[in-house]
């Protein structure tokens, strides 16, 4: 089995910063593309950012400038480098991730964990 485990989120005042880590644990052979995703109140689920396994990553254009994806292989996890926080980046973010167990490659979620910027 495999699971997706966030951490880093909370309540920040617009401006602030947030680091989020997402840990993948159980019968990983290996890990290919890792994303953030979010979710706010009445919105869709939307890709935020997105890390493949050669480290190159891309940007949703509503943080690009202001958030940073990394992984460390060796920890099997992703991070989401929050900077220039605006009230809109209020949401559930959560992790995604490519993971492959024994012969499958299998797309995981994470949990999810609740992001709030306000004064």
């Amino acid at each position: 089995q495999v699971q997706l485990v966030e951490s880093g989120g909370g309540l920040v005042q617009p401006g602030g910063s947030l680091r989020l880590s997402c840990a993948a644990s159980g019968s990983i052979f290996s890990i290919n593309t890792m994303r953030w995703y979010r979710q706010a109140p009445g919105k869709q689920r939307e890709l935020v950012a997105t890390i493949f396994s050669i480290g190159t990553a891309t940007y949703a254009d509503s943080v690009k400038g202001r958030f940073t994806i990394s992984r460390d292989n060796a920890k099997n996890t992703v991070y989401l480098q929050m900077n220039s926080l605006k009230p809109e980046d209020t949401a559930v973010y959560y992790c995604n991730a490519d993971i492959r167990v024994e012969q499958l490659i299998r797309n995981y979620w994470g949990q999810g964990t609740q992001v709030t910027v306000s004064s």
